[in-house]
């Protein structure tokens, strides 16, 4: 039986100031990884943005797709599917979205203030999904721990840059609250190793194949290219 793998959050320069990766760079790592696909979900202008916060909302939106498009083209020339997403901090949380484009982002400012529970709907209506990225990660840049169980479609149960710790306390809310779970590499940079994403039984030709996915509360397995048992019962 055939299986797909995609990785489901990184993070590329200019949009992302912690990056390191252009898109070409990243596309072509994640091909030589045997990836089938991955999703660019840099920082949003609320995040750890690259995108100088004085230009005009418009041009700032165009610059904060410049990853995302570099690496859609370098992906179709090399056989990588490329979707694009962004992850959006509010406070204590941070929300990888997934299904909305560039043309929604330059009609929807307004974002830049929502409540998450307001923006959860806004999402909803206009066909994404919501995934909480890392919940219970402990960092300096995030202020509280905050979960949104009934605001989220779901969660990034495994972050392979995240600590054991952090990710066995995001498996046990899954598990406590029978939330929907994904697996990300949250990846910065080409020639980490410490990749994960996910496998699909269906090859996914649209990021709207991997909404209906997450919204489906669809099959998928965790790849982590060093796995841990986070398995607590």
């Amino acid at each position: 039986m055939s299986r797909f793998l995609y990785e489901t959050h990184c993070h590329t320069v200019p949009a992302s100031l912690c990056s390191s990766a252009s898109g070409e760079d990243m596309a072509r790592y994640y091909k030589s990884k045997g990836y089938d696909g991955i999703m660019i979900t840099d920082h949003f202008f609320n995040g750890n943005t690259g995108i100088d916060k004085n230009l005009p909302w418009k041009e700032r939106v165009e610059q904060f797709c410049i990853g995302y498009e570099s690496a859609k083209k370098v992906g179709d020339e090399i056989g990588l599917s490329v979707f694009f997403g962004f992850e959006y901090n509010r406070g204590g949380a941070e929300f990888l979205i997934y299904g909305l484009d560039k043309q929604w982002l330059i009609e929807h400012p307004e974002i830049m203030e929502m409540r998450i529970c307001d923006l959860y709907k806004l999402v909803c209506e206009c066909g994404g999904a919501m995934i909480q990225a890392h919940p219970f990660r402990q960092a300096p840049y995030l202020e509280r721990i905050a979960i949104y169980p009934d605001h989220c479609d779901g969660i990034e149960a495994i972050n392979t840059s995240n600590s054991y710790f952090c990710n066995q306390n995001a498996v046990w809310y899954a598990k406590t609250f029978n939330l929907y779970s994904t697996c990300g590499s949250d990846n910065h940079w080409v020639g980490r190793e410490n990749l994960g994403g996910v496998y699909t039984d269906t090859k996914l030709e649209t990021i709207e194949d991997w909404v209906s996915i997450i919204k489906n509360k669809q099959h998928i397995e965790f790849y982590q290219a060093q796995p841990l048992d986070y398995d607590i019962g």
